[in-house]
Parts: structure tokens; C-alpha cells; sequence
């Protein structure tokens, strides 16, 4: 199904909502109520979106889903307030660091499965600056959303960090490893 762009004025209520969702948490420690009612089109389709926060250039917080299952509104406004305040690697968000808190929202296209026969072959099929990249073997999964390319510019750097984000050593690799691929609209 292809995704259509979204409008400034539809991205611009997008980080919003996303802004209003955190004030909301730190207020009442939940996220924002969404009314379907109150928004057309595009917004309330279901995507798969991630919000990442940064506070003063630092990542502050970065939680999503990978699979469309809400309409995008409600998956943003849950999403903003995951980030804020349930993202493992931070302390919740405090009010203070409202201010200087930049906002950056991902709608991630449906993910692709990508076929390849060694690892050679997987990292020759990345698309750069491009691409976001699902990693699974048993248990272990994890992703990296496209724009994790401006820190790791190489494939092999690119896919050893997300293995070891899986919890899995950087030279692992098996026959059953799977890996899916993505692409990313990012609204800052």
C-alpha cells in the first residue's frame, strides 16, 4: 500500500501532538487522549511510527512500533510520551528539559523481508542513508531507523552495531538470521 507524503500543515499537528502528549505526561502521567473524530485523512491511518527526543543535540529518548497497528495520531501521541518517559536507558523526563527538547518523528514504510545467502550479500543489498534495517535471530531483535546512518556510514559498522544492539556479539552471524528493510518520512 503506498503511503502519501503528508502536508506541513498535517506534519506541523504531528509534532504537536507529540509536544502536547509529554506536557500532558509530565501534568497527569499519561499520555495524551486522542479523538479520532477530530482528525481527516491520512492521520488516522495506521502507521508505524518513532519518536525521538533530543535535548540540547543528546538523545533524550527514541521509542516506535515497526508494524502499523494504530491509527498515526494515537501512535504518535503514545510513542512521544513512551520516549519522554519509558525509555529504558533514560530517567523520565523532567520539566525543565522541556525547554531545548527537539521532537523528531519517523512514519516507517511497511518492512520489507530482505533474501540474501551470507553476510557479504546482506550488507551489499543496504541502501545507505536510506534505508532503516530489522535484525532478528530467536529472541534477539532490533532496529535501526534510517537516519543511525549519519553516525555509522558504513554497512558493516551499520549492521555490527545493530547486532550488538540485539544483544548479539558483532561478528555473530547464522544461517537463520533475518533481516527486514524499510524506509523512513522524518518530520522534525
Amino acid at each position: 500500500m503506498a503511503h502519501m507524503s503528508l502536508t506541513k500543515h498535517q506534519q506541523t499537528e504531528l509534532l504537536a501532538i507529540a509536544r502536547e502528549s509529554i506536557i500532558h505526561g509530565l501534568k497527569y502521567g499519561t499520555s495524551l487522549s486522542i479523538h479520532l473524530a477530530d482528525y481527516r485523512g491520512e492521520l488516522i491511518e495506521p502507521r508505524a511510527t518513532f519518536v525521538t527526543l533530543t535535548h540540547h543535540q543528546q538523545l533524550r529518548g527514541c521509542i516506535g512500533t515497526l508494524e502499523a497497528i494504530r491509527p498515526l495520531v494515537v501512535d504518535v501521541a503514545e510513542n512521544a510520551f513512551a520516549a519522554a518517559f519509558r525509555d529504558p536507558r533514560f530517567q523520565p523526563l523532567t520539566e525543565p528539559e522541556l525547554t531545548g527538547l527537539d521532537l523528531h518523528i519517523s512514519m516507517l514504510t511497511p518492512a520489507v523481508a530482505l533474501h540474501f545467502r551470507s553476510e557479504q550479500d546482506l550488507l551489499s543489498q543496504l541502501r545507505p542513508n536510506i534505508d532503516g534495517l530489522i535484525l532478528e535471530e530467536g529472541r534477539h531483535r532490533a532496529t535501526f531507523l534510517p537516519s543511525v546512518w549519519e553516525t555509522l556510514p558504513a554497512p558493516i559498522q551499520f549492521l555490527d552495531h545493530l547486532k550488538q544492539k540485539a544483544g548479539l556479539p558483532s561478528h555473530y552471524w547464522s544461517k537463520t538470521i533475518k533481516a527486514y528493510r524499510y524506509t523512513a518520512e522524518s518530520i522534525a
